[in-house]
């Protein structure tokens, strides 16, 4: 039942990460929320520092960065760590000892650390794949026509001058700030909880492959009572 919904609200998915065109004339300060860049500061003046680390590049890549490649890494970095807060959030929410799972039920048995899940899912309902490419794809291809301009002949791929890395429009919510400081802050928090979530994840996804065991039952906080032998997909 689970999945037929997922298909009933893909389009309303699809579409909720669409920019709403407007007729308004948008000045370039505003659709960068405020940042002028700044060859005289760190990184040009995007925000992410925080003490006690501060300008923290102890390769020295912000000093022989383009604007232009600056904004690249920050897109990167910023979406990066978006999708990895999900993770995180995932994996601690459909493991034990919570054990929620959004797309099948679980209560009866119990399908082992979260990279494995995937193989549950594979076998209980293929076709979200599918359901899950077109998500993706949709998702991205909306990020891609708002931030990325469109190459000449001999150009690189670079973002629109005018577009503020990470910022697609997406706030249902109304959060986003008006000024720049608050705006500055609130990036700030999001780059750094983003930052952390990378690195949780990588450390995460790397002790369950080492010996198979959900992250809390590696703390000694929950029994184990995982059987890999009653997957559907086996692995040697």
């Amino acid at each position: 039942m689970n999945f037929y919904l997922a298909a009933l609200l893909l389009p309303s998915a699809i579409t909720a990460f669409v920019t709403p065109k407007t007729s308004s004339v948008v000045t370039s300060l505003e659709a960068m929320n405020g940042w002028v860049p700044n060859e005289s500061e760190f990184a040009y003046g995007l925000p992410g520092s925080l003490d006690p680390a501060g300008e923290f590049d102890p390769l020295g890549i912000a000093e022989n960065t383009s604007l232009d490649q600056m904004k690249a890494y920050r897109e990167a970095e910023t979406t990066h760590g978006r999708v990895s807060m999900l993770a995180v959030i995932g994996f601690l929410v459909t493991e034990a000892p919570v054990g929620f799972h959004p797309l099948f039920d679980n209560a009866q048995k119990d399908i082992g650390p979260a990279i494995r899940h995937l193989d549950e899912v594979r076998i209980t309902a293929p076709f979200f794949f599918e359901i899950l490419a077109l998500v993706i794809g949709g998702i991205e291809f909306n990020r891609a026509v708002t931030g990325w301009a469109a190459p000449g002949n001999d150009e690189e791929l670079i973002l629109k001058e005018d577009y503020y890395p990470g910022d697609i429009g997406f706030d249902p919510l109304g959060l986003k700030p008006d000024t720049w400081e608050e705006f500055s802050e609130m990036s700030t928090k999001e780059l750094q909880h983003g930052r952390v979530a990378m690195l949780a994840a990588a450390g995460i996804i790397a002790q369950e492959l080492v010996n198979g065991k959900e992250i809390f039952v590696n703390l000694g906080l929950v029994s184990n009572t995982f059987d890999p032998t009653s997957l559907p997909v086996q692995f040697n």
